[in-house]
């Protein structure tokens, strides 16, 4: 199982983006939806009204969707996790995804998030991830985290696959704090080619490549355009250079974490 939740988990809408992405390139067919009644406070995560055909309204309410997707000659096939993070009663929430997995035979669960970062938007993009045991973590070359501090439906829900002994990882991309803003394709990009290698399914994704080229040409323009902001960019990008180890690996979890950190006390010192 595959799982992204728009929200808090997903930084310039990344996770969500590369989730899509493989639901639209191996034809994914919807199989559940959970019903956001019991899940969402609707004041805080509104519905939205959208025209069929330029007349007819319609009300899109939150949606939490299990897609499954047939992936002939692969060992596994997948199922897909398309959500929104609920507001409310995220134990039962995750309970519910767990009891649903269990009944399609899942038999390890890969979320994917994106969080805001000091990195650059002229660099391959920073994937770390994390593993819910050890052997997992050797089998996937992935690493653990010592990171300690706010959390999201995704670090419940992988909470909840420890305590019933379901395999589990995640991986996670870090976006350019000054333009989390907007979209950012290129981090769907490597979301989705860092879980190609974990799964062994390719996905086409020659329309994300195209956004990702254009993306990184209007970003350029719009930051040249700004004197302080091309300050900023070379400035972070020296740091990040200098942060590669002599392999010429990105930064590790735990100093992604450690900027994650910063980014929400700075938030709430701005918020108050």
């Amino acid at each position: 199982m595959v799982c992204a939740f728009r929200g808090w988990n997903d930084a310039a809408a990344s996770a969500s983006t590369a989730l899509a992405t493989i639901g639209n390139s191996l034809d994914g067919q919807l199989i559940a939806h959970l019903d956001p009644e019991e899940f969402f406070d609707f004041q805080s995560t509104r519905p939205t009204i959208t025209l069929d055909e330029g007349q007819t309204r319609r009300v899109e309410w939150p949606e939490n969707n299990l897609i499954a997707v047939e992936v002939p000659g692969a060992d596994r096939d997948l199922v897909l996790l398309d959500g929104t993070e609920p507001n409310l009663r995220w134990r039962t929430f995750s309970e519910t995804i767990a009891t649903a997995a269990d009944a399609l035979g899942v038999e390890m669960v890969i979320t994917l998030g994106a969080l805001i970062a000091e990195v650059s938007h002229t660099l391959p993009v920073p994937i770390t991830g994390l593993a819910s045991s050890e052997a997992l973590v050797e089998e996937m070359e992935l690493e653990r985290s010592s990171y300690e501090g706010p959390t999201g439906i995704v670090g419940v829900f992988h909470d909840l696959c420890r305590s019933n002994g379901i395999d589990s990882a995640s991986l996670w991309a870090a976006v350019p704090h000054y333009v989390a803003a907007v979209p950012n394709p290129k981090a769907a990009l490597a979301l989705l080619r860092r879980l190609e290698g974990l799964t062994g399914i390719a996905v086409e994704a020659s329309e994300l490549e195209e956004e990702t080229v254009d993306y990184e040409e209007q970003i350029g323009r719009a930051v040249a355009a700004n004197p302080e902001i091309e300050e900023l960019v070379q400035r972070i990008e020296a740091e990040q250079v200098d942060l590669l180890d002599g392999e010429g690996e990105l930064p590790s979890a735990d100093t992604l974490a450690s900027e994650f950190q910063r980014f929400l006390r700075q938030r709430g010192d701005q918020q108050n």
